[in-house]
């Protein structure tokens, strides 16, 4: 990971899966992160105990209340991280939350695709707006002039499932509502790729496999690649995004997918 240098970043749904992975990974860096911001709905709860024994042995990790469908919620997220940073920004938001119902298309309902759309697509546009400033912050202090995650950089974790030329699984897991809510996701990264390219903030949609999490196996099949296999490969690619990337849709092993 030689070409990832991240002093602070938050990973939304840290508490188990992919989340809870980014934040293993980036402790076991040669030179770890100064700040890992775990944000998760239920900090106390059952479902975030390892989290929470992470963030026992290693004082770098703070778990952060935050709802990612409730701008209060992010609003005193985004305090509370900036208290931690003092006068210096966030280097990497990764949009990592995420719900799935899998429903056929003749059982999904308004409820089940406002709700989906609302924490896949809502959460993440939500998230940049409130997290900007910090990650602003960031790039202003980091040499050179090109984009980097290790500058500043938004990771929204999206789907395969959202690409309109790919109908991977379909067979297996229709889940409508959760297809249009990352092919959204999708939209939103090349949106806020053009929008923040200015302040040096470099977006990406990533697509991270079909992984072996609660998630990933809600259709009852088991997927093909582990958490640890789909973080490292996504951190590698992590390392290797610059300006030329900003806006694309890559997947955990850095090919290109289609829209």
């Amino acid at each position: 990971m030689a070409g990832l240098h991240v002093r602070s970043l938050l990973v939304t749904g840290a508490n188990r899966g992919i989340g809870l992975g980014l934040v293993q990974h980036f402790l076991r860096m040669p030179n770890p992160p100064q700040w890992i911001f775990a944000g998760c709905r239920s900090p106390k709860g059952q479902r975030a105990q390892e989290l929470q024994n992470l963030a026992s042995k290693h004082p770098n990790v703070i778990i952060i209340p935050l709802e990612v469908t409730n701008p209060a919620s992010i609003k005193a997220a985004a305090a509370k991280v900036g208290e931690h940073l003092g006068g210096s920004g966030l280097n990497l938001l990764i949009n990592n939350a995420g719900i799935i119902k899998p429903k056929t298309l003749d059982s999904e309902t308004l409820e089940d695709m406002t709700e989906i759309y609302t924490t896949n697509t809502a959460g993440p546009l939500l998230m940049g707006q409130a997290f900007l400033p910090l990650l602003k912050k960031a790039a202003q202090g980091s040499p050179g002039s090109g984009l980097s995650c290790s500058k500043a950089a938004i990771i929204n974790i999206s789907s395969i499932g959202g690409s309109f030329s790919s109908f991977f699984t379909w067979d297996v897991i229709q889940a409508t509502s959760y297809r249009c809510s990352k092919a959204a996701l999708n939209m939103l990264s090349k949106c806020q790729s053009l929008a923040y390219r200015e302040h040096g903030v470099l977006c990406v949609a990533l697509h991270p496999g079909w992984v072996q999490t609660d998630m990933g196996s809600s259709a009852g099949h088991t997927p093909p690649v582990t958490v640890d296999d789909s973080v490292q490969g996504m951190l590698k690619v992590l390392s290797s995004l610059s300006e030329k990337e900003t806006g694309t849709f890559l997947d955990w092993e850095g090919n290109v997918i289609p829209w």
